[in-house]
């Protein structure tokens, strides 16, 4: 078994899209829109197995996502960029284009090589190798 794909609501699915694209090499498919249900997605696939769905429906309630304090569900997901030294450029890079740095690139308890970001809708996402 695998996981095929993550789904997030997003409140802009036009910038999401963007952001994926650029910082994170993912590849758009088309804009699937059903008016009956007001509902909107995108398919980000990435160069692996697992994809991300970005999906919109504008009565859907705003997520806390809190940075201070973390809750019960779904809390990051993590995208693997292949070496360490990806990992630190990757998360400058978004430093410098403004987006928030919780966890700097370091090797965890667990062994893993990772920074943690925040996405424009502040969604954790651990860049690893």
């Amino acid at each position: 078994m695998k996981i095929e794909h993550i789904a997030i609501y997003v409140k802009d699915l036009e910038l999401m899209k963007s952001f994926y694209e650029k910082y994170f090499n993912g590849k758009a498919g088309e804009l699937y829109h059903n008016p009956k249900k007001n509902f909107s997605s995108y398919f980000i696939t990435f160069d692996g197995v697992c994809r991300l769905e970005l999906m919109h429906k504008p009565e859907i309630p705003e997520n806390s996502n809190n940075i201070e304090s973390e809750n019960i569900g779904i809390i990051h997901f993590a995208i693997s960029v292949g070496s360490k030294e990806k990992v630190d450029s990757l998360a400058s890079q978004l430093s410098k284009d403004g987006f928030q740095i919780i966890g700097a690139p370091r090797t965890t308890g667990d062994g893993y090589y990772e920074s943690v970001i925040l996405d424009p809708e502040n969604n954790r996402i651990e860049i690893t190798i």
